[in-house]
């Protein structure tokens, strides 16, 4: 199997493939295998590779590859550094729950990806690993904090790959690079045996993928609780892979291309948007520019110390393990910074975290009976150059890096804060050439109405013959 014949199969594809034995799995991996050889020198996508997992003999997608961030997931005995100096060397003793159903979905997994420190970031460029290129232009960044993930998939290294999503971390690299994903509802996978409730509730697991089908097949693989989860939500009425086929009854979808925050949405972004948006109402469905209110002093105040929370549980439990003394010589400034902020903390600040969140995510879940869907750009503007976003500039502070990574997502942590699913579609592309993706977010629980209108946008505007220039 060469290259082009691999790349042009999605991951569900490739296993039907392998099923039908019209290719061997050894086959389908050496492809695989050889794309990151060719690939990864161009796009620094996968900093680890390995050969060691388990083939599964069932599973929908039993035999192919599949790429694992560096962050939360973990294999029994692997590596997982968090795209950190600090974590250098750390092994896990277990599986987490999530590798051990993508493994009995057939995922073999070949390697890990770039993600910037800790995750705290909008683009893969830590300085533990150097930074990791879009393959649309390897001048420019491939999002964060699942960018080496999103590079190798729309490279073609694998057809699918691991992500996970506290502030906008699977949407951010997939507009980015122009592939398809979707955060989903909290609590909707399992991020036992590690976690109950991630970063307040606002962290989540998922995947990128090429096709819409790949990322359904792959949510219907793994949702669904695990003993000891602190709480059950509602499964699907049917499996999200069947609602790709099916389109959706004409829905309520509000629009807007204003910044919650204020900051500037460049115009290709607002050109994006509203090209989705008259294409949604082509396709038979009710579009108006409207938008939640909320407080959103309050939004930024709960986000920041919600994160140095979590940036003194990682470290302040890292340095238990290996011995290390957090400081500048070991984490980067944006990090060092909001973990000694989380340290300052009072009981009665981080008490106020969740009550911010329930007014929030009230607020918004009123807006939310009124409108299926809400569709905003994904980014401000196309991947910045490399650099632009650097969490290691010196005098950097939680607030001020707050703002200045939001500033290039300003729409995308509100879902997490509110623990509802959004996806972004990889819709447009900039004039030079850059891909755009738009995001769509929806009431809780509701990744069947995005799923359905996912596959429904993705038969009137195919994305899947658009390929980065980059090749083997």
């Amino acid at each position: 199997m060469n290259f082009e014949d691999y790349q042009a199969h999605d991951a569900l594809a490739l296993a039907g493939l392998i099923r039908g034995g019209a290719v061997s799995r050894d086959e389908v991996k050496a492809a695989a295998t050889a794309a990151v050889e060719r690939l990864n020198p161009s796009l620094n996508a996968v900093i680890e590779t390995f050969d060691d997992e388990p083939t599964a003999d069932d599973g929908v997608f039993a035999g192919v590859p599949f790429l694992v961030k560096d962050l939360v997931l973990h294999r029994r005995g692997g590596l997982v550094e968090m795209g950190s100096r600090f974590a250098r060397g750390l092994r896990t003793p277990g599986d987490t729950f999530l590798m051990e159903r993508f493994r009995a979905a057939g995922l073999v997994a070949i390697g890990r990806t770039n993600t910037p420190e800790f995750g705290h970031g909008c683009t893969t460029e830590p300085v533990a690993n150097g930074p990791t290129r879009n393959p649309w232009n390897p001048a420019h960044m491939a999002g964060g904090s699942s960018g080496g993930s999103a590079a190798a998939v729309a490279a073609g290294m694998v057809p699918i790959a691991h992500g996970n999503d506290g502030a906008g971390s699977l949407r951010n690299p997939a507009a980015c690079c122009g592939v398809f994903a979707l955060k989903p509802s909290r609590g909707r996978i399992t991020l036992g045996p590690d976690s109950g409730d991630a970063l307040f509730g606002m962290g989540c697991e998922g995947v990128l993928s090429r096709s819409v089908r790949d990322s359904a097949a792959a949510l219907d693989a793994v949702a669904g609780p695990a003993a000891g989860d602190p709480y059950v939500i509602a499964p699907p009425h049917a499996p999200y892979r069947q609602e790709v086929d099916r389109d959706p009854p004409p829905l309520r979808i509000a629009v807007t291309t204003d910044a919650w925050s204020g900051a500037p949405v460049g115009e290709e972004s607002r050109a994006a948007t509203w090209q989705a948006a008259r294409l949604c109402e082509a396709l038979g469905h009710h579009v108006e520019e409207a938008r939640p209110a909320f407080d959103y002093a309050e939004y930024r105040r709960a986000n920041i110390d919600a994160w140095a929370a979590g940036m003194v549980s990682w470290v302040d439990g890292l340095a238990a393990i290996n011995g290390r003394v957090p400081g500048d010589d070991n984490l980067e400034a944006a990090t060092l910074a909001i973990y000694r902020h989380g340290k300052a903390l009072s009981a009665g600040e981080l008490l106020a975290v969740p009550a911010v969140m329930n007014r929030i995510s009230r607020a918004v879940g009123d807006f939310f009976e009124t409108y299926d869907l809400l569709l905003t750009p994904v980014t401000a503007t196309p991947a910045a150059p490399l650099g632009t976003y650097d969490q290691n500039a010196p005098g950097i502070t939680p607030e001020r890096w707050f703002d200045h990574k939001g500033s290039f997502t300003p729409f995308l942590a509100l879902f997490n804060l509110t623990g509802q699913p959004a996806m972004s579609v990889p819709l447009c592309q900039s004039a030079d050439g850059l891909p755009l993706g738009v995001q769509f977010a929806a009431g809780f629980g509701r990744e069947d109405l995005l799923f359905r209108l996912a596959g429904q946008l993705e038969r009137a505007l195919p994305w899947a013959s658009r390929r980065p220039p980059l090749r083997p």
